[in-house]
């Protein structure tokens, strides 16, 4: 990612100026800008300049005999300390969050088997609707049967109230009531 000059700068802890005076010695492919006209170094300039800031440095340090800061071992114990309590916290919040989500998925599991029962259930009282329907059509099949059965019954004794031997029969029978007892007892 590209640094500004006093990115590098502040890095390297030289001077604004020698970053500057390096990189307006560098080819034009290697200098950019950004939009609002800042310079910008990229990863391959910073390489270079870095390259000869570094070379000075270590030239001044060998004169003036200067050591090279190294760390001693009772600093590196405690920077180790440091890093393994960071790694058991970090750990520890891992394991709080696996916790986490094994609960949760333990809760959806549970969801899931609900509502796996209510489906059947509803399945279960769907079939049974069902299966009552074809009864009830059944039933409403049979009673339309009946009805159709009565009404033809009752159409046979009414066409056989209205047909000619019937009248037969009842002239008949009424010819013969003329002929009661009670008419003898007149004409005596």
């Amino acid at each position: 990612m590209p640094k500004t000059i006093r990115e590098l700068a502040d890095e390297l802890k030289v001077s604004k100026q020698t970053i500057q005076y390096h990189y307006q010695r560098l080819p034009a492919k290697n200098q950019q800008k950004n939009s609002q006209g800042t310079n910008l170094i990229s990863p391959t300039a910073e390489r270079i300049i870095r390259s000869k800031v570094a070379k000075p440095l270590l030239a001044n340090k060998q004169q003036k005999g200067i050591k090279d800061p190294t760390k001693t071992s009772k600093e590196n114990n405690d920077l180790l300390i440091t890093l393994r309590r960071e790694v058991e916290d970090l750990k520890s919040q891992r394991d709080k969050q696996l916790a986490a989500k094994d609960q949760q998925i333990s809760s959806k599991d549970r969801q899931i088997d609900h509502l796996t029962k209510l489906i059947d259930q509803q399945q279960q009282l769907q079939l049974a609707v069902i299966a009552e329907n074809r009864q009830l059509k059944e039933h409403v099949r049979n009673l339309n049967k009946t009805i159709k059965n009565s009404e033809l019954f009752q159409d046979r004794q009414i066409n056989d109230e209205n047909s000619p031997s019937d009248k037969k029969k009842t002239k008949i029978y009424k010819d013969k009531s003329k002929n009661n007892w009670w008419q003898f007892w007149k004409k005596s």
